[in-house]
């Protein structure tokens, strides 16, 4: 059917719909309308591949006439179809079998609302919460299958008990580090190139058998001929081709869903998102700032991070000091059902105030701490893993020292301080569409009125929100962004905001009675202390 000329655009109150609902209706539907929106929107990917398809014909007839015209840049336009043309294949398959989870996911929750009126009142939570877990299945499965960087797209989503239903954070957990591995000939295939000494010459013992798999890469267990116990983590091999591709196909996801989202700085938020992946194949500097994490943390109670053996490490092979531990999570869960509050609040204590000295003492943090990064030793310690994704503040003669800029503005919020705090934000980089400072007030507000609340109320302990107040901001929050934007965000605050969501989900899903007052002072009167 023609539409003629009939404006198609969104009405803003239509594109904020979605996000209104989610706000509104998450604790009785799981945020089904906002889901729906979100995955019609993944369903738009497809399309666009499809049209991107297209172009690729329409380049192939645009190289086949300069063939026909004898150009000079004929050889360049065959080299550049050539490399598109051996993408596509494996694009298209990776597409296929993404597009049709999504599609089977659409559908299975489009027909929840027909089906759910067939359904006794008495029967519909639970039928509901197995269609999650269900969905959330076949999401885990997908991105198991897929890796790269889908997988990376599960962790995340696994991290955030507070936003996303019970059930999908259940089934994506093993996301964290139990992906497929890869067979254990290619593993050493890549030791032995990379070091050029055959696996038994390196190793004493090495088990074929991972301890852990993730997106980026698998540890191994091993021991040395000096008798140390190691951990020996090995990236996948041609692992860069497929994280491009994947980047290419989450560009396009995210510009289907990019009128869905709150107008704000996308361009910087997704090329912040590629850096840091990109970021995570790097071995060399991952070795880095394992080796400078393991010193500096040492001077935090409580916590660890592994050294790194120098003479093992490589472009694609990492190998350090083996900690016996558990899962951080899965610490926290047997201490919660046996009553023991005294050890969930203590661990969740560490983790604060290790990122607490992290970004206000030494200006880089680990940037991406989903439980499958996090240990408890068998001694009790905390243990930092995986430096792949490392954030570092760096100053400029614009913005000057950044860790401080940062440090200001929290001092500013534990004291109310809205012209200093808009004063700084300015300064590091932050600004309005129409440059008055409202709405990045109002959004500093609600990140920082924990720690100013939880310092006026000192050893009583911190409150932290529930679900329903996390709604009301977050409808609070909308409204103010809708109408006057944040248009520029500084690149360095988009893996902050990524962490600090995934801490605050782990401390609103087990709600540890802490003094963060007592975490947080010292590091307000000693900002001086930073690392060599």
């Amino acid at each position: 059917m023609a539409h003629g000329n009939k404006d198609l655009t969104p009405r803003t109150e239509d594109r904020w719909q979605a996000l209104h609902d989610f706000a509104d209706e998450r604790s009785t539907d799981g945020g089904l309308r906002a889901w729906m929106t979100i995955l019609d929107a993944s369903i738009t990917t497809l399309e666009k591949a499809a049209w991107q398809g297209r172009a690729l014909a329409e380049q192939t007839r645009t190289a086949w006439r300069l063939v026909e015209s004898g150009a000079s840049d004929m050889a360049t336009e065959c080299q550049q179809l050539a490399a598109e043309v051996g993408r596509w294949p494996a694009r298209l398959k990776r597409l296929g079998i993404t597009g049709w989870m999504l599609t089977k996911v659409a559908a299975s929750y489009r027909f929840w609302g027909t089906r759910s009126a067939f359904i006794p009142m008495t029967q519909r939570d639970a039928a509901l919460q197995a269609l999650h877990r269900k969905n959330a299945r076949r999401f885990r499965d997908t991105s198991l299958k897929q890796g790269g960087a889908f997988l990376k797209i599960g962790q995340l989503l696994s991290t955030r008990p507070d936003l996303l239903p019970q059930a999908w954070v259940d089934e994506l957990a093993v996301l964290q580090d139990q992906a497929a591995p890869e067979p254990f000939e290619q593993v050493r295939a890549v030791l032995e190139a990379d070091f050029g000494k055959p696996l038994a010459e390196l190793f004493a013992e090495f088990d074929a058998e991972p301890l852990a798999c993730a997106s980026i890469g698998q540890v191994h267990r091993a021991r040395l001929h000096d008798g140390r116990e190691v951990a020996v983590k090995v990236q996948r091999p041609g692992l860069a081709d497929i994280i491009e591709m994947d980047l290419a196909l989450l560009g396009i996801f995210l510009d289907s869903v990019s009128s869905l989202l709150p107008p704000t700085d996308t361009p910087t938020i997704v090329a912040e998102i590629e850096r840091s992946v990109r970021d995570e194949l790097d071995y060399v500097s991952e070795t880095r700032m394992t080796r400078i994490m393991h010193h500096e943390l040492a001077k935090v109670p409580g916590v660890r991070a592994p050294e790194p053996v120098k003479a093992l490490c490589s472009a694609r092979v990492m190998t350090s000091e083996f900690i016996h531990g558990r899962k951080f999570t899965t610490v926290l869960d047997e201490a919660r059902a046996a009553g023991d509050s005294t050890t969930v609040d203590r661990l969740l204590y560490a983790l604060l105030d290790v990122y607490f000295h992290q970004v206000l003492r030494l200006g880089m943090f680990q940037a991406d701490p989903h439980p499958g990064n996090l240990l408890v030793s068998n001694e009790g310690d905390l243990v930092l893993l995986d430096f792949g994704c490392t954030a570092l503040f760096s100053s400029d003669p614009v913005s000057g020292d950044r860790r401080a800029g940062y440090f200001r503005v929290l001092q500013a919020a534990i004291i109310g301080d809205s012209q200093t705090i808009a004063s700084q934000l300015n300064t590091l980089g932050f600004a309005t569409r129409s440059g008055d400072p409202a709405t990045l007030l109002a959004f500093s507000e609600a990140l920082l009125k924990q720690f100013r609340d939880a310092a006026m109320r000192g050893a009583e302990g911190a409150e932290w929100p529930s679900p329903e107040m996390l709604a009301a901001t977050a409808r609070e929050l909308l409204h103010q962004a809708s109408s006057d934007p944040v248009d520029t965000l500084p690149a360095d605050f988009i893996l902050l905001a990524r962490v600090f969501g995934s801490l605050s989900g782990l401390f609103m899903h087990y709600q540890p009675r802490i003094d963060v007052a007592r975490c947080l002072l010292p590091y307000l009167m000693a900002p001086e202390e930073q690392a060599a």
